[in-house]
């Protein structure tokens, strides 16, 4: 069967125009194909998996490597093929370049469809009403949107306009949704709709009677999920994987093979889906929750049995009185301001320990809110449980499903959160309080997180997947799979085999990494930003054509800013000033035109930008691109490995930079035509003992060295 994918792919690649043997990508499918064929799927009684986590360079033409063979094997096996991407340009390229091109040549049909979170599509009974109402939310569905409004001058126009916008931007959804026009999704819209707008019309789980719905026959959301049940392949993100792990939305991992791209970004994600985090400031919901309880079990002659307005309201008490503990708290580490206020910041709690102070009434508040989201959950079953068995009051019941759905995510956020604060194991988790105010008023969040993504992957994730393949151009660190691994929940695990592909192109031929050896040491930031800064602007000066200066910080990149002559004013475009699509759009544009042109940008400019052939003929790296543990869940963990006798600056710090660093070093060569420089400022590369180990994990440019204040 691995014989079959592979040949499928040769077929490909064979067909493809201006095609070039790549060896790289041939041992990159034949790894697909001999780790997904080894993969028993479905009912088994000892299934074997299989995952292969390859690192395939620049070049190396990852997409066709692996989806002519998964597609294949797929079709060969009648399985499915789930592609799991970390961001939209590279779903974009899978679905509009790839996959048809590879629909075109492959010898047997498929289809293929792009799945997107329920969010991305209009609740069509929400915009019934909201239009019935002349675009005028009632308590239905606002309970979400309680956040203040700024009451400043003139804003009183500005709100008037707000509500014409919303009026007319219901009204053209629900005329182009009647005319075939638009298919529900927010995506198509002609023009993106203010957040605040669309999460009133959004479609959401909780505010869903499936198929009790009047509208489940035409709804836009399960039209989608219909085209997804009948595509062999189905594109999706990271996030939306693992949020719908134990769910119907997708292809069971037991039974479909998956691929997940981009895998680098598996671990944060995995953090970000099991953190929570509760608002202790803006609880105007908690007040409708007694009355919506009320006028629902009244509509429908139930009972509900707890006593919500006395919990509602102890439970709101709870969270004042924890709002303002927890703001004197925060205020006590950061200070006051000049008008003798308390500053915004965030405070977290040292080996995830919550202060005895704060443990009555975190615990008082996941009792309260844990007895009325049984209730709010029960009296949302019994009216389920009416529309299915009266079909004639399916409209009502759909309406008042949805306003106990409105408070289902909120109550949800306040137990999950209260929960997670109260629990103390031998691995901490992190745990911290969050002040921050605008337009004067100040928001206070409680916040709790794992800190080890490798042990929720390997929980929740791994323990479903039977075939896999993880892939990236940055998956080693310091020249070793190992950071990676564990990081992903992986190490150590017998089923897993790790595969570096070499890229096609010829680093030492077509690349120059140039070291610059300032006199100031990096960690002496002011006068190490001094002198890289000069130094930065002679070599701009050299531009002829396209460049890429990379920062690690808003201070260094408005500094260089600042520091540009008269000559190169006009050359700099700085990320920030305009939309990033606006910003590359203007940098091809000048350099097409024969006029040198320098991107100036932080870190999300180091991945993911493609500037092939003179777009970028040089990267500047300002200096080596560390993230010291300066975000609550990176000190939490910092701190337990110490606690430990661990070494997180070598654990984490340094692996994790090495991955950084060869990202940014990958913006240089992009095709084998190219020829480009790096020129990195920071002499630490090929000073210090864990400058080399990063400098052995990039591809293998000729280096030389120079000397700041010389000729550049």
């Amino acid at each position: 069967m691995a014989d079959l994918a592979l040949a499928a792919f040769e077929k490909v690649v064979g067909a493809t125009p201006g095609f070039r043997p790549r060896p790289g990508q041939h041992e990159m499918a034949a790894c697909v194909a001999a780790t997904l064929a080894r993969a028993d799927l479905g009912e088994h009684p000892t299934p074997t998996k299989a995952i292969a986590v390859i690192q395939a360079g620049t070049g190396v033409g990852k997409s066709a490597a692996y989806s002519s063979t998964a597609i294949a094997l797929a079709l060969e096996r009648k399985t499915r093929v789930l592609i799991s991407t970390a961001t939209v340009a590279l779903q974009e390229q899978l679905m509009t370049k790839d996959l048809p091109a590879l629909a075109q040549t492959m010898d047997k049909p498929f289809v293929f469809a792009l799945a997107k979170g329920r969010g991305r599509y209009v609740c069509k009974l929400k915009l019934e009403r909201l239009v019935g109402n002349g675009g005028t939310a009632d308590d239905l569905f606002d309970a979400d949107n309680d956040a203040p409004t700024p009451a400043k001058f003139g804003t009183s126009l500005s709100q008037e306009e707000a509500e014409e916008r919303r009026i007319h931007l219901y009204e053209t959804m629900a005329s182009t949704l009647t005319t075939g026009s638009w298919d529900g999704d927010r995506d198509t819209l002609a023009e993106a709709p203010d957040p605040r707008d669309w999460s009133t019309v959004a479609a959401e789980r909780h505010t869903c009677t499936v198929r009790h719905c009047p509208r489940f026959r035409d709804c836009s959301y399960y039209e989608a999920r219909t085209r997804l049940a009948e595509a062999n392949v189905i594109v999706a993100n990271h996030d939306l994987v693992l949020a719908s792990l134990g769910m119907k939305t997708l292809p069971e991992l037991d039974n479909c093979l998956v691929i997940f791209d981009e895998g680098h970004h598996l671990p944060a994600v995995a953090l970000d889906q099991f953190s929570s985090a509760m608002d202790m400031s803006n609880l105007r919901w908690l007040d409708k929750l007694p009355k919506i309880l009320t006028e629902v079990s009244s509509a429908l002659h139930l009972h509900v049995g707890e006593d919500v307005a006395t919990v509602t309201s102890q439970l709101k008490g709870a969270l004042t009185q924890l709002a303002r503990m927890a703001m004197e708290l925060v205020w006590e580490q950061t200070g006051q301001n000049a008008q003798g206020e308390g500053q915004d910041g965030t405070l977290r709690f040292a080996h995830g320990k919550l202060p005895e102070a704060l443990t009555e009434p975190v615990t008082q508040i996941h009792a309260q809110a844990a007895g009325l989201s049984k209730a709010l959950e029960a009296l949302g079953l019994e009216v389920k449980a009416i529309a299915k068995e009266d079909p004639s009051q399916a409209v009502l019941c759909a309406q008042l499903y949805a306003k106990l759905g409105a408070l289902a995510p909120r109550l949800g956020s306040v137990v999950s959160t209260a929960s997670l604060l109260l629990e103390h194991g031998p691995q901490p988790l992190a745990k911290w309080l969050q002040a921050e105010s605008e337009h004067g008023y100040l928001t206070m969040t409680a916040h709790a997180c794992p800190i080890v993504p490798g042990d929720l992957l390997r929980q929740f994730l791994w323990s479903q997947v039977r075939g896999a393949v993880v892939t990236s151009a940055s998956l080693t660190s310091c020249g070793s799979f190992d950071y990676f691994l564990h990081e992903a929940g992986l190490i150590n695990n017998p089923n897993v085999q790790a595969l570096e592909v070499a890229s096609p192109f010829d680093y030492a031929r077509q690349g120059l990494l140039t070291v610059v050896h300032t006199n100031a040491d990096p960690k002496q930031a002011d006068a190490y930003t001094r002198e890289m800064v000069a130094e930065l602007m002679k070599d701009l000066a050299q531009v002829e054509r396209g460049a890429l200066v990379l920062f690690t910080s808003r201070a260094q990149m408005r500094v260089a800013t600042e520091a540009l002559p008269a000559a190169l004013m006009e050359v700099v475009l700085v990320q920030g000033t305009q939309s990033r699509a606006r910003l590359l759009g203007s940098h091809m544009a000048r350099v097409e035109s024969g006029f040198p042109s320098v991107i100036f940008g932080m870190q999300s400019f180091g991945e993911g930008l493609d500037l092939p052939g003179p777009l970028c003929e040089t990267v500047f790296i300002t200096k080596l691109p560390f993230a010291p543990p300066s975000e609550p869940v990176d000190e939490a963990r910092a701190e337990w490995l110490r606690s430990v006798g661990r070494d997180p600056f070598s654990e984490l710090v340094i692996p994790a930079t090495g991955i950084k660093l060869l990202q940014w070093t990958g913006r240089a060569i992009r095709t084998e035509d190219d020829h480009a420089a790096v020129i990195c400022y920071d002499k630490r590369l090929l000073l210090q003992s864990y400058g080399r180990r990063m400098l052995a994990g990039l591809p293998p440019y000729r280096v030389e060295q120079r000397k700041a204040g010389g000729i550049a």
